[in-house]
């Protein structure tokens, strides 16, 4: 099997398994040690495709004959400097096209892994480093392990991209730590943006029987195993309830992929039904299921589409599409911040953690200046007594932080300037004006808008090539996305220092034309327009959250407007309804809701969620109602056109953009690959513009 699945997949880089041989302290006795590295370093972490697998079991053949002959009392595994192993190599997944194969994976991984607990020996995984996926799997195969208190990344992300833990993870984990604990790493982390666990909390959930610092990480689990093998520590572990409490673990596990996905992605269900199944302790059968679930899985539209979503996020992110040269970015040395508002303050306190450079705040009066630096000061201690940061970190930040109402004296040797003020065209431009006055020729100018032209913003200065979109989502900390907007005047140089800034920001930088709304507002803006319309025309609020639940969004239309605010989701409407009337409307029953000073159509009562009676009173309908059916079909339909219309303009790149925006800036389910892959699986596509947004085999399975 693995002969066979190595052939399809020539291009793997293969982990070797070296075997050397360590005497115990104590005088326990020879240890194998197992090493898994793929020979480069921590950057290219450590995987399992079908000739690492092979390798794994040429290693264990070794050990097996050792332990068999008494030339060792226990084998061990352990990873390279900083990685124990992340997982499956998903590239071979990517060019399966047969059940067949898929099943010979799944199978291939448990066979070898599956010798590790048949050795005759003790044995035991050292987990030293970051350890995903199969990673985690292969030591769940020994009989005890030890986690280094460095570990920065545990998990079993598998659910999040649509798989499940096929190598042992649902079987074995419920089983070692209990199906409550396991259902949290399963289910609940890998569905919440892929949790990661840290190495302290592997040990306090039981996964791991001890803990060691990193510096001497090694030497103290040897030692450890060691004591384990002379008796001198005894490895104790919990028994668990195998009625009702393991059936409630599992119902709480269906009741979390129900929020999270609404039956719209089957990865975390068929791995609840092999949790569900492995109370008895029939490892065996848990294996069967996985292998089974694996092969399903690997060939459906989800999981093709999950790892596309994968690999925009972790390989198109760190290569912007269109970004110049990064040789034409200028240094920034110190960052300004127009405004002292909420959003002002929040991009004061990213520039500050991240870029570790000075910031100052400027606004109308000292007041505001003064709330929006205190702000910061604020979150800054937040982070000092959580732990995050330390004192001299903490005191440092603060120091870097600070206020001045005259721009001047402010901004005169910033290098980089972003106003957050109001979205208002004749105030950006007002205050882009104010600043061209003050700074340096070569200081970058940044506009945060959500939606106005960054051209016409510049259109009035002496130099707009110097000009740049620089779009943030809220909240600020949490959500990748950045759009960096090329203006039409704005240089290679300008841009190419946007990028640089972003990246030290840690963000997910796309690059957009200068275009009404640009990507994800444009995009949300005529779904949640469509949405609107339907609910003006008749069709009731319930009907419209009920169609939408296939999708699996993060949350309801009606949730996301509350979200955004219906202020700001109407002056978006009003601007590009300006620029495109034919296709996007501006809702009365908004407009009323926003004059009333609303915040959104749905009020708290007795725990319950109602709709308003104040708001329901203001609002008029039609008398057409749509089925689930037909608002799904309608809204999905205006959303395919406006993304092909998107790609005419040239408002990004490529399709894989428009993906890569909506899942980091809007949250666009990760199961879907964000939204084209979608639209091509349900044949919304074709159906509206003729043709796919992909090229089939991308983010589905290759013919």
């Amino acid at each position: 099997m693995l002969k066979r699945a190595a052939e399809l997949f020539p291009g793997e880089v293969v982990t070797t398994a070296h075997v050397r041989h360590l005497d115990l302290p104590l005088q326990a006795g020879k240890l194998a040690m197992i090493t898994l590295d793929n020979g480069f370093d921590h950057t290219k972490p450590t995987t399992f495709g079908p000739g690492s697998l092979a390798k794994l079991a040429e290693a264990l053949d070794q050990v097996e004959a050792e332990a068999a002959e008494g030339k060792i009392v226990a084998a061990a595994i352990t990873g390279k400097p900083f990685i124990f192993a992340v997982g499956a190599d998903l590239k071979g997944v990517e060019v399966l096209k047969e059940h067949s194969d898929a099943l010979a994976i799944g199978k291939g991984g448990h066979d070898v892994f599956k010798r590790i607990a048949a050795l005759p020996v003790p044995t035991f995984a050292f987990y030293n480093g970051a350890a995903m996926g199969g990673g985690v799997e292969v030591g769940l195969h020994a009989t005890y392990r030890t986690v280094s208190a460095g570990v920065p990344a545990f998990s079993l992300p598998e659910v999040f991209l649509g798989l499940v833990p096929g190598w042992g993870g649902c079987t074995i984990l419920p089983n070692l730590i209990g199906p409550a604990k396991a259902v949290k790493v399963i289910i609940e982390n890998s569905m919440s943006q892929n949790k990661q666990l840290k190495g302290k909390e592997v040990f306090e959930l039981g996964i791991a029987d001890a803990i060691f610092e990193p510096a001497d990480f090694l030497e103290q689990s040897i030692l450890w195993a060691a004591k384990v093998l002379k008796g001198d520590v005894t490895v104790e572990r919990e028994e668990f309830d195998r009625g009702k409490a393991w059936d409630d673990a599992v119902l709480w596990g269906r009741m979390v992929a129900d929020a999270k996905v609404h039956g719209a992605a089957p990865a975390a269900y068929k791995a609840l039904d092999i949790i569900a199944q492995v109370k008895d302790q029939d490892l065996q059968a848990g294996f069967d299921a996985e292998d089974a679930a694996l092969a399903d899985l690997i060939m459906s539209g989800e999981l093709r589409s999950g790892i596309y979503a994968f690999n925009l996020v972790q390989r198109r992110a760190k290569r912007p599409f269109g970004a110049p040269d990064k040789s034409l970015a200028r240094p920034v040395s110190k960052v300004g911040v127009v405004g002292a508002g909420l959003m002002a303050s929040q991009l004061a306190l990213l520039f500050a953690r991240r870029m570790e450079i000075p910031v100052v705040l400027t606004d109308i009066d000292q007041e505001r200046i003064d709330k929006g630096v205190g702000y910061v000061h604020g979150e800054i201690d937040k982070l000092l007594a959580k732990g995050r940061i330390g004192n001299d970190k903490a005191n440092k930040l603060k120091g870097l932080v600070s206020g001045h109402l005259d721009k001047a004296v402010a901004f005169g040797d910033a290098d980089f300037v972003i106003e957050a003020v109001f979205e208002e065209m004749g105030v950006k431009q007002n205050v882009l004006a104010e600043l061209e006055a003050v700074v340096s020729p070569t200081t970058i100018l940044a506009t945060n808008t959500s939606s106005l032209s960054v051209s016409e913003m510049a259109s009035k200065l002496e130099h707009p090539e110097r000009v740049v979109g620089f779009h943030f989502f809220n909240p600020v900390a949490i959500l990748p996305l950045l759009e960096i907007v090329r203006a039409e005047k704005t240089d290679d140089g300008s841009l190419a220092t946007a990028f640089a800034v972003a990246k030290k920001l840690k963000k997910t930088a796309v690059l957009t034309k200068d275009a009404p709304a640009f990507v994800v507002n444009r995009i949300l803006t005529r779904f949640m327009g469509e949405i609107q319309n339907i609910i003006d025309e008749g069709t009731s609020f319930e009907t419209v959250e009920k169609a939408v639940e296939p999708l699996g969004l993060p949350m309801s239309p009606i949730a996301l407007l509350e979200l955004v605010g219906p202020a700001i989701a109407l002056h978006v409407s009003e601007t590009l309804h300006g620029a495109f009337p034919e296709r996007f409307t501006v809702s009365e029953n908004l407009a009323r809701v926003v004059e009333a000073r609303k915040r959104g159509f749905y009020i708290w009562e007795d725990g319950k969620q109602v709709l308003d009676p104040e708001v329901l009173a203001l609002l008029t309908f039609g008398d057409t109602a749509l089925s689930e059916e037909q608002v799904r079909a309608r809204a999905l339909d205006a959303v395919a056109q406006e993304i092909g219309l998107m790609l005419d303009e040239g408002v990004v790149g490529e399709a894989q953009d428009i993906d890569l925006c909506m899942i980091t800036g809007a949250g666009w389910p990760f199961h879907l690959g964000g939204i084209t892959p979608y639209l091509d699986r349900e044949g919304v596509s074709e159906r509206v513009n003729g043709k796919r947004f992909l090229a089939p085999g991308l983010a589905s399975i290759p013919a």
